[in-house]
């Protein structure tokens, strides 16, 4: 996936989402079971999943692979949309045309150097 927020409109059905991502179905339920994981439901209780989701999946299965187990990886998830969600905050604060750089040093004033 690119740099762009993944798109959130539900295209793919599981058989799909399994060929793209190379988790199995199993698996998929199991994420979604855990709440890691929530594809959009038809009337008729299809599962269809998103770029989005599909992207998460491929997030999940780093985290899997690094070492971490499902509750971690909760946890993970949790912290990377709070941390976001602030960032998105945060730059709802900033004045326009401010780039969101680390803060310029300070400048000491004269005499009051105490060394």
């Amino acid at each position: 996936m690119t740099g762009q927020q993944p798109d959130r409109r539900a295209l793919y059905g599981m058989s799909v989402a399994v060929e793209l991502t190379g988790v199995n179905p199993q698996n998929l339920r199991a994420y979604e079971a855990k709440g890691l994981l929530e594809p959009h439901r038809t009337p008729g209780g299809t599962r269809r999943y998103s770029d989005h989701d599909l992207a998460r999946v491929e997030r999940i299965t780093r985290l899997l692979e690094a070492g971490l187990n499902l509750k971690g990886i909760e946890h993970v998830l949790a912290l990377e949309a709070e941390t976001e969600q602030l960032r998105r905050e945060l730059a709802a604060l900033r004045p326009e045309g401010e780039d969101g750089g680390p803060p310029a040093p300070r400048r000491r004033r004269r005499g009051s150097d105490h060394a």
